[in-house]
């Protein structure tokens, strides 16, 4: 039972830690809190143990930033307009100059990263632009082929360090930098306008 004092302290905490924003969180093995807007969504990602409570009042901490961002993203789809679906003959003029063009950037980055590879396939993921196997292989997204090849780039970079670590640590992003200076400018051009260039694709949401 509580008395008055406590109901009345209560209320007030959860009106504290309020937010009216939806939000996905993502767990892992990671230390801190942090936040990412993915494709109009709101991540949170959180260690294993991270309470509700914290993590809502870590995104209620951090409301101003994701509005800023949001509208930043808004506005910028409302400058591009509704994405225009690619035609089938468009879809497989991309796909053939990906098949040509993304192994000979894995080629070139490889030894300045300082590793091998296996397989290299080309196809179009809902959801990621790359990614790297345990055991080497490579997956590239063909719609990389509508983005600057800086970015396309900045992908390659990122999965063949992979090879030398299979995390987003401090060390890995030591290693992209290395190779690719620039990779933050070209990922972040990515985060914001990766959205529109997958829903060019036929029939996805």
């Amino acid at each position: 039972m509580t008395n008055g004092r406590t109901a009345r302290y209560d209320e007030a905490e959860k009106e504290e830690n309020r937010t009216d924003m939806d939000y996905e969180i993502i767990r892992s093995s990671r230390k801190t809190l942090g936040l990412e807007i993915k494709n109009g969504r709101i991540l949170v990602r959180a260690p294993q143990r991270a309470s509700e409570k914290s993590i809502r009042a870590f995104v209620q901490q951090h409301e101003n930033w994701i509005r800023k961002h949001m509208e930043r993203i808004r506005a910028r789809e409302e400058a591009l307009g509704v994405p225009v679906p690619l035609t089938q003959e468009e879809i497989r003029t991309l796909q053939e100059k990906a098949r040509a063009i993304i192994p000979l950037r894995a080629a070139f980055y490889a030894p300045r990263v300082g590793v091998t590879y296996g397989r290299i396939t080309i196809r179009c993921q809902k959801t990621r632009w790359g990614s790297c196997s345990s055991a080497g292989n490579l997956n590239f997204n063909w719609l990389l082929m509508l983005a600057p090849m800086e970015v396309l780039d900045s992908v390659v970079v990122h999965e063949l360090c992979h090879r030398l670590e299979p995390n987003h640590s401090a060390r890995f992003y030591a290693h992209v930098l290395r190779v690719y200076p620039e990779y933050r400018k070209w990922n972040r051009w990515l985060k914001e306008n990766g959205a529109y260039l997958m829903a060019r694709v036929p029939g996805r949401e």
